[in-house]
């Protein structure tokens, strides 16, 4: 039944895109085509966009999270030679027979290593204030694109391949398009016939 209904209204659009070229002079057929073939175009740059956003994203989320395992893992292994040190000065300082040369050597090796462990704590300050402010920035654009298409892509897919979901209201329906069969316009028919006209 639904189905009957879907080929009336596809019937119906059908007949009023004839009776329209029928109507229509050879310069609006020629506006309406070109019109047709920049928004193709404005569509093939935005999922561009879109799909270099979550690369780059993906890329900065990888980066950072390893730079901060590093970090981490570097600030532990201070602390520890750290408390050796901060260990070594104390028992230094109660034995008389240390030489003051031996203490100051020490306690420059604990300064440095105080400036190491300040730097590394900058330089995860630095990472978190990345992580909070270029990752919501990247998502929120791809949160936008998908509430105007309601199409969820697949990035990870051969460059001549469009594939992805489209979430209509009754149902979710797969997308796999091979762009080196098919013509722009074909391809730009194919997705738009996903876009709903009811408001």
């Amino acid at each position: 039944m639904a189905q009957g209904h879907k080929f009336h209204d596809l019937e119906e659009s059908g007949e009023t895109l004839v009776a329209f070229i029928n109507s229509s002079q050879l310069e609006n057929l020629r506006r309406v085509k070109d019109e047709h073939l920049a928004l193709f175009d404005q569509h093939t740059e935005t999922m561009k966009t879109a799909t270099q956003i979550l690369k780059d994203l993906a890329q900065i989320e990888e980066r950072t999270g390893q730079r901060l395992l590093d970090k981490e893992q570097e600030k532990k292994q201070r602390d520890n030679e750290l408390g050796i040190l901060e260990e070594q000065l104390r028992q230094c300082t109660a034995k008389s027979q240390i030489s003051d040369s031996e203490i100051q050597f020490l306690q420059r090796e604990l300064e440095s290593l105080r400036n190491t462990e300040h730097e590394l704590e900058t330089l995860q300050n630095e990472v978190d204030e990345d992580t909070t402010e270029v990752i919501p920035s990247a998502v929120y654009v791809a949160q936008v694109y998908y509430l105007i298409t309601k199409i969820k892509w697949e990035y990870d897919t051969q460059p001549n391949i469009l594939k992805g979901v489209h979430y209509g209201a009754d149902l979710a329906t797969p997308i796999n398009i091979d762009t080196s069969s098919k013509s722009r316009s074909d391809i730009s028919n194919q997705l738009w016939s996903f876009v709903s006209t009811k408001l």
